[in-house]
């Protein structure tokens, strides 16, 4: 088990792809803080791992809110000792046409979506040990424009911009930074009428939605030290989706 006794905080791990990383890194033997809004969601996953047989730890968290995020390092620590691996996935994407957005609109993506990553990579940068990980789930609308998600969009352009220069300022402490970019993913919160997904398969080369195992997958990998010489990166995962 390559991730054998590292300790990770995932964020937004209640459900979807958060939920999918958590578990994903227990499997290979890490233990796990499965930290979200969603205390009782975050619970279930928590027994998930459990079964597993790596420890797990539920702290509800905002992490667009400074203090919850001190809250969430400072138990994380007490309980491992330590911190290894860090993964921004919380995130939001409601639906809204430029036209119509307001600014507490705009200012609530903004602190999910971007202020959380500061927040959260600035209290593991102070932690993390040489040889730990960053990562940060982006987004294919870091590259593609979706109509009625500029906010979103623009979060997702400013994480990968964020990486690449965050990743220069930690390289000599031998801490990476990198995100993964997922393209149309199954999920609870992606559902859409069944015509729409139709539509949205139709454009993907490989002919399929993702899973969160998809994305957990290439996780896993940026946390080990399999990718010990990769820094500064955005993996996209996609199907081919922005191939064309």
């Amino acid at each position: 088990m390559p991730l054998q006794n590292k300790t990770a905080i995932v964020t937004g791990a209640a459900k979807g792809i958060g939920k999918g990383i958590a578990i994903a890194l227990a499997k290979e033997g890490a233990n796990v803080v499965v930290s979200d809004i969603d205390q009782k969601e975050a619970e279930k996953v928590a027994e998930e791992i459990r079964k597993i047989g790596p420890k797990a730890l539920v702290i509800q968290c905002d992490v667009s809110k400074k203090e919850e995020v001190e809250n969430l390092f400072r138990k994380t620590v007490e309980e491992f000792g330590k911190l290894d691996i860090l993964v921004n996935n919380a995130g939001i994407y409601p639906f809204v046409s430029f036209a119509d957005m307001k600014e507490e609109d705009w200012d609530k993506v903004m602190n999910i979506n971007l202020k959380s990553v500061f927040l959260c990579s600035k209290k593991a940068a102070e932690v993390l040990p040489e040889g730990g990980r960053i990562v940060n789930i982006s987004s294919v609308a870091a590259f593609v424009g979706f109509e009625s998600l500029v906010h979103y969009c623009a979060t997702k352009g400013a994480v990968n911009a964020m990486i690449r220069a965050l990743a220069l300022e930690l390289a000599p402490k031998k801490i990476t930074v990198n995100a993964v970019a997922p393209g149309a993913i199954e999920t609870p919160g992606a559902k859409g009428p069944e015509e729409q997904m139709k539509q949205t398969i139709a454009m993907i080369p490989l002919a399929r939605e993702g899973q969160p195992e998809d994305i957990a997958n290439v996780v896993v990998f940026l946390a080990s030290e399999k990718s010990d010489y990769i820094t500064g990166q955005t993996i996209i995962v996609d199907g081919g989706w922005t191939l064309r």
